[in-house]
């Protein structure tokens, strides 16, 4: 077999396999996405978790083809990708070609092409929604990246007059914390991407369309989130001590349209009044909160800053966004900054948090 040597030559070759006449269309806020597929299924999936940002056809920005195959294994020199700190397990492989790069994912065999406008997701999607649903996503913070914006490792909740980013590393609980805030009037903006971008009249935040995902303990301890688990299953996890409950690895996403409203979804642009960042951990006490500005803290940077990962490259001919420290503190550096320190308690600090919002909104009235 002959070694490829261009995305284009890869791409047109998986698509010849499987012309793809279904197509959806989406929204997220002034970028138009169309996706092309050669099952009909598998768009049916897509419009199901997209709903809120379905539309009618429109001149698209971004075009993605996803085709439902077996799993394809070209004949590239893939290199692994490292995985990243305190993970041993490597899960996908990479080769850079000529007009883009090529992803694989080990344990499923997705592919994923892109470069210079091409975007194709390859092999057995419908098993593997979430992997396309995040290619999806990656294409449009690849266009946002393009104009401006930065990437943070957070969640967003949002009232009327703007919201809050909730930053942490994984496992801190920005998922939880949001869905606490939600029980007391909040709408829900993103879970653990939040999308900031410098405008006029100060930072708007941007979500990306992902469903929360939950350990067990977050459901059972929050009375609107109980019902995602089966009965027989949550009376098990009732009766086990809260740090087993806690190191649970399994998972639930979380249908916030479903559980809080069709109304309750807020994806942005929402003007970014104030940045929480998690810094706690089990075993420690009370929370202890601590407002001050991110540019009096720079330390804390280190939590918010979030790489794109293998999915971004550079358009032909520019160069590499800035994404280093000192750009988001050049962005994020007057933002004002509510420091979690101390034990874990997601009712006190979702109090101390939707206070925090509405001190700030007050600020800006």
């Amino acid at each position: 077999m002959e070694t490829l040597t261009t995305l284009l030559d890869l791409a047109s070759g998986i698509q010849a396999t499987a012309p793809a006449f279904h197509r959806m269309h989406l929204s997220f806020d002034r970028c138009a996405i169309r996706v092309q597929s050669n099952s009909l299924e598998l768009v049916d999936d897509l419009n199901r978790y997209y709903r809120p940002f379905t539309r009618g056809p429109a001149e698209p920005d971004i075009k993605i083809v996803a085709l439902e195959t077996s799993q394809v294994r070209p004949d590239i020199p893939f290199r692994d990708k490292q995985p990243d700190p305190g993970k041993s397990r490597v899960k996908e492989e990479y080769c850079d070609l000529e007009g883009g790069r090529v992803v694989r994912k080990k344990p499923t065999g997705m592919l994923f092409c892109f470069g210079g406008g091409l975007n194709l997701a390859a092999g057995p999607c419908r098993k593997n929604l979430n992997q396309v649903v995040n290619f999806i996503n990656s294409r449009y913070v690849q266009w946002m990246l393009e104009r401006g914006s930065l990437l943070l490792h957070a969640s967003g909740v949002a009232r009327e007059r703007g919201g809050l980013a909730i930053a942490g590393r994984a496992g801190t609980g920005k998922s939880t914390l949001a869905l606490h805030l939600m029980n007391l009037g909040t709408d829900f903006v993103s879970n653990d991407r939040v999308l900031v971008r410098r405008e006029e009249e100060g930072l708007d935040m941007y979500g990306l369309a992902k469903l929360p995902r939950i350990n067990p303990g977050t459901a059972i301890n929050n009375p609107r989130l109980r019902e995602i688990i089966p009965p027989a299953q949550r009376e098990e996890l009732e009766q086990l001590a809260a740090d087993d409950l806690w190191k649970l690895e399994s998972k639930y996403d979380v249908n916030v349209l479903d559980l809080f409203g069709r109304d309750r979804l807020c994806p942005g642009p929402v003007s970014m009044l104030g940045l929480v960042v998690l810094q706690w951990s089990r075993g420690k006490g009370e929370p202890r909160f601590l407002h001050t500005k991110l540019g009096d803290r720079p330390e804390t940077l280190a939590v918010c800053m979030k790489s794109p990962g293998l999915f971004f490259q550079p358009p032909p001919g520019t160069g590499a966004p800035d994404f280093s420290e000192e750009a988001y503190l050049r962005l994020l550096q007057d933002c004002p900054l509510l420091l979690v320190e101390g034990g874990v308690d997601f009712h006190v600090a979702a109090s101390r948090c939707h206070r925090f919002l509405e001190e700030r909104e007050g600020e800006r009235i």
